[in-house]
């Protein structure tokens, strides 16, 4: 799980690499479309995600206690949580892409250079992130039917851990992609 999770990372840290190596060369033009973004959704969804990391926390501690319900019910919160993080950015894609910023748009492609890489740059790196959290609520819900089929139990619950570290890789990466492209103007 630890090697999956290195791959993970690294994936992430090129796409870092390549966000900085642009910013660093058309600053100004970051910084104006930085200004664009949505600040309050983007910190709604870095609430949302830590309280999942949170919940997941807790379920992994309810298995080990072996309280089975307590463990599903703060499972069931973390999954409904990453749903509702896919929701939130549902609704900031949509206003960006109601405006015309997107990826090849008449709009976007009127802009400067750098505007439209950090666009480009957001779309997938966002998209990508929200990738990850789609294959992370997949996981979390066979983890909850392994629980409710007692194949997760007090005694045997590493399956659950290991989709934890999972979900807190997805919630780090998060962590780093929201100062990126919400704060750092």
């Amino acid at each position: 799980m630890w090697l999956f999770l290195f791959t993970e990372l690294l994936l992430f840290a090129g796409l870092f690499l390549i966000y900085s190596v642009y910013r660093y060369f058309h600053t100004a033009d970051f910084h104006r479309a930085g200004l664009e973004m949505h600040t309050l959704l983007g910190t709604l969804n870095t609430m949302v995600l830590l309280t999942s990391s949170l919940t997941m926390v807790l379920s992994i501690a309810g298995m080990q206690r072996g309280k089975k319900w307590l463990s599903v019910s703060f499972l069931s919160a973390t999954i409904l949580m990453g749903l509702g993080f896919l929701v939130v950015k549902y609704f900031e894609w949509s206003s960006e892409i109601f405006r015309g910023i997107y990826p090849g748009s008449a709009t976007l492609l009127e802009r400067s250079n750098g505007e439209i890489l950090f666009f480009g740059l957001y779309y997938t790196m966002t998209g990508l992130h929200g990738l990850h959290v789609i294959a992370g609520m997949i996981v979390l819900s066979f983890m909850l039917v392994f629980i409710l089929r007692d194949k997760i139990t007090k005694d045997d619950y590493i399956k659950l851990e290991n989709a934890g570290l999972y979900w807190h890789l997805v919630d780090i990466i998060w962590i780093f992609l929201f100062p990126l492209f919400y704060l750092i103007n």
